[in-house]
C-alpha cells in the first residue's frame, strides 16, 4: 500500500539570508514552491515535522500533500539542503503538480533476489551496485513507490543494464533517450590477493624496530671501545 505524506506549510513574505536565519531559530525551514500554473511561492515548513519525514526512503519518490494556507497542493520534492554538521534541514524546493503534467522524480531501484541467484549462491560472486536509483517521468496516477531489478536468473559476470528493467505502464527513463549502455548491477569473481598486499607485509617485517636500533648502536659503541683499547695498547708497546 502506497504510504501518504502530509506537511503543513504557511506561506512567507520575508527573504533573504537574514530572514531564512531568522525563521531557523523558531523551528521553520524556509522553502520555495515552484512549476505547474502558477508562479514561484516562498513558504514556510515546521522543522520538527520534517525531520520525522525526511529518513523515510519513500517521502523523495512520492507526490505529497501540502496543507498550505488551509488547502492542499500536491507537490514533489526535488532538493533538501541540510546542514553539514548539525541535524538540520536549511531549505527545501518543491514542485507543484497537476494531474494532467508528466512529472520527473527520482525513483530508488530494489534489486530482488541478490543473496539467492547463481552467480552469488552457487559460484560465490560479489554483486555490484552501479546504480541505487534513476529518474523517470510519467503522469502522477501513474507514479510507481520504486523500480525493480529481479536478479534470480543472474550468473557470474552477467550484468543488467538500465535499458532491461522492466517499466510499469505509462513510466519512462529520460536517460535511455542518449542510447548509451548504462550499467545497474553486474556480479563479479572475487578479486585475487593484489600483490601489493604482499609487498607491503614485507616491507613492514624489513622495516627494523626500536630493539633492533638499540642492538645495533650498541654493537658500534663495542667495536669503537674495543678500537681505542688496541690503540692504547699500541702505543704501551711503542714505549
Amino acid at each position: 500500500m502506497r504510504k501518504s505524506f502530509e506537511v503543513g506549510a504557511e506561506t512567507r513574505d520575508d527573504q533573504g539570508k537574514g530572514a531564512s536565519r531568522r525563521l531557523r531559530r523558531t523551528g521553520k525551514v524556509p522553502a520555495i514552491l515552484y512549476g505547474g500554473q502558477g508562479e514561484p511561492s516562498n513558504i514556510t515548513l515546521d522543522q520538527l515535522k520534517l525531520l520525522n519525514v525526511i529518513e523515510d526512503e519513500k517521502f523523495y519518490s512520492s507526490i505529497i500533500t501540502l496543507k498550505l494556507d488551509g488547502k492542499d497542493q500536491q507537490a514533489i520534492v526535488k532538493d533538501i539542503q541540510l546542514h553539514p554538521a548539525k541535524h538540520q534541514v536549511l531549505h527545501v524546493d518543491l514542485q507543484r503538480v497537476l494531474a494532467d503534467q508528466a512529472i520527473r522524480i527520482h525513483l530508488p531501484i530494489h534489486f530482488l533476489n541478490e543473496s539467492t541467484c547463481p552467480g552469488v549462491k552457487t559460484q560465490g560472486g560479489l554483486v555490484s551496485h552501479l546504480r541505487t536509483d534513476v529518474e523517470i517521468s510519467c503522469l502522477p496516477k501513474d507514479l510507481p513507490e520504486a523500480l525493480e531489478v529481479d536478479m534470480a536468473g543472474m550468473s557470474l559476470n552477467d550484468t543488467v543494464y538500465l535499458k532491461d528493467i522492466k517499466l510499469p505502464s505509462g513510466v519512462t527513463i529520460p536517460e535511455l533517450s542518449t542510447g548509451r549502455e548504462i550499467p545497474v548491477v553486474s556480479i563479479h569473481a572475487p578479486r585475487a590477493e593484489e600483490p601489493e598486499a604482499v609487498a607491503e607485509a614485507a616491507a613492514t617485517a624489513a622495516v627494523p624496530t626500536a630493539g633492533d636500533a638499540k642492538k645495533a648502536a650498541d654493537a658500534k659503541a663495542g667495536d669503537a671501545k674495543a678500537g681505542d683499547a688496541k690503540g692504547a695498547d699500541a702505543k704501551a708497546g711503542k714505549k
